[in-house]
């Protein structure tokens, strides 16, 4: 099982090149992991991939 430092993390493409106000996202088999860029020390959170997937369709369309 792959640790929370393991998993490729990545940034929206909508963010700044100056990388403040950001998250970063990790898809992982069974969850999408979510943390703050700015502070990668403090504990990210997991949602499931399905209840992201709705978040997604969501933001979209808001």
């Amino acid at each position: 099982m792959s640790t929370v430092t393991d998993l490729d993390w990545f940034k929206s493409s909508y963010s700044s090149a100056q990388g403040d106000s950001c998250v970063e996202v990790a898809v992982a088999e069974t969850a999408v992991h979510v943390r703050d860029s700015k502070d990668v020390t403090r504990p990210a959170f997991a949602v499931g991939r399905e209840g992201w997937g709705r978040f997604v369709s969501f933001a979209a369309n808001a």
